[in-house]
Parts: structure tokens; C-alpha cells; sequence
């Protein structure tokens, strides 16, 4: 298997500018929903909706707003994550980041973007119909977890393999089923720092400002560290590179 985990963290050091640099779109995505005008909240460097508000003087214009938002917030989530895999690739494949990996970018975003908004789509399909059987609080985060179990490699897919949006998900679904040790290492790992962070910026900042902290923390250097992840592991579908 190799340690997966250093050699990630090693790609991620040498590489460390050019990734603190396309983690920037990480940090405009979670800005776009934090600032709009509906209700949410921040949680352990995440933000997440008020579903709850959906159902509760909601009217077109604050729909909109909501589709909106979430709709540039998911675009550049998507370059964040083309962005950082082609690095991973780049590394891999010896090929150097250049005009030739911009218009990689450019080509995937669109695919990737696909994946991010129907899985969205699909969590707010579950949500809505659960919250009318009162099931919402435990459909969403269960048939949540297991979509996106299946899409988890679609990212890497796309970037490294030139896939489209369908064929991405139907080979990480694949993969995830066949070799499942690099997504709950990855599972694991991210739950750890997470929870970690999550105390230490309590404990300096208290538990008011550590949500910002956290947020900010988390789209620098925490989930950039793990797209790196996703991509290693995917690569190594490939013999040559588990050694």
C-alpha cells in the first residue's frame, strides 16, 4: 500500500505555493453561502443551511438567492479541486505545470462541477422529502454519506483520466467498493485533524471566533492537504505507483 498519508504530505510541502494559491478558490466557496442573505451557521470549518428555513417564509426571491449562491459557490469549489489534482498529476506523471495544465483546467471544472451539483441536488431532494416524514435527520446524513462514498474518486477521475462527469462515478463507485482502505484512511484521517483543530481554536480563540478561524484554517490547509489525498490514492489504481 506505501504510506499513502507522508507521501500525500510530502507532494503537499514541495508543492506548498502553488497549492496555498489554488486554495484560494476554497475560501471564496465558503464565503459565497456565509455571506448571502439565508439563514446558516458554521460547524468544525464548515458551513452548512438552515434546512429547516426552507420550509418556513421562504418566497422566489430568497430561492433564487440560495441557487445562486450555491451555484457559484460549487463552480469554484470545482476549479479549487481540478486545480489541486492536476498537481498531483503534474507530480506523477512528470509533466510540467504549464498552458497546457491551465486548459486542463478549463476543461475539467465543467465535469467536476456536474458531480458537485448533482450530489447537491440529490441532498436536497432527501432532505425535502424527508423533512415531510420526519426522517430528515437521519436520510440526510446517511444516503448523504453513501452518495458521496460513491463519488469520492470522481474529482480524480475527471482530472487524471480525461473522464466524463457519468463514467467518473460510475469508476469511483467501483473503486471505492474494491480497495474502501484509502477512503476510510482519508475518513479517519480528516476526522481527526478536524476534531483536533476544532479544540485547539476553541481553546485559544473561544468558541465564537474558532468557527471563523476553523473555516479559514480548513479552506488553507486542511481540505487542499486532502484533495491531494483523493488524488494519490486514486492514482494508485495503478501498480507501479503504490511503491
Amino acid at each position: 500500500m506505501g504510506n499513502i498519508v507522508s507521501d500525500s504530505f510530502e507532494l503537499y510541502k514541495k508543492n506548498l505555493k502553488l497549492v496555498l494559491f489554488f486554495s484560494i478558490p476554497f475560501i471564496i466557496a465558503f464565503a459565497i453561502p456565509l455571506l448571502a442573505p439565508f439563514p446558516t451557521y458554521v460547524s468544525i470549518g464548515a458551513i452548512f443551511l438552515r434546512s429547516a428555513s426552507i420550509f418556513v417564509n421562504m418566497n422566489p426571491i430568497s430561492l433564487a438567492v440560495i441557487a445562486i449562491s450555491t451555484f457559484f459557490s460549487l463552480l469554484f469549489l470545482s476549479f479549487a479541486f481540478v486545480a489541486i489534482s492536476l498537481i498531483v498529476k503534474s507530480e506523477k506523471t512528470h509533466v510540467k505545470i504549464g498552458i497546457r495544465v491551465i486548459n486542463d483546467i478549463e476543461r475539467h471544472i465543467g465535469s467536476v462541477f456536474i458531480v458537485l451539483l448533482g450530489y447537491t441536488i440529490f441532498l436536497m431532494a432527501v432532505n425535502i422529502l424527508s423533512y415531510y416524514a420526519g426522517l430528515e435527520g437521519v436520510a440526510t446524513p446517511l444516503l448523504g454519506f453513501v452518495a458521496f462514498l460513491l463519488i469520492f474518486y470522481a474529482p480524480s477521475a475527471i482530472v487524471v483520466d480525461n473522464k466524463h462527469a457519468f463514467r467518473a462515478i460510475w469508476d469511483s463507485a467501483k473503486l471505492v467498493i474494491r480497495e474502501p482502505q484509502y477512503f476510510l484512511i482519508w475518513l479517519l484521517l480528516i476526522t481527526l485533524v478536524g476534531s483536533v483543530l476544532d479544540l485547539l481554536t476553541i481553546g485559544i480563540f473561544g468558541t465564537f471566533w474558532s468557527r471563523y478561524v476553523m473555516l479559514v484554517l480548513n479552506s488553507v490547509f486542511v481540505l487542499p492537504y486532502f484533495v491531494i489525498f483523493m488524488a494519490e490514492a486514486y492514482m494508485r489504481r495503478f501498480k507501479l505507483l503504490k511503491h
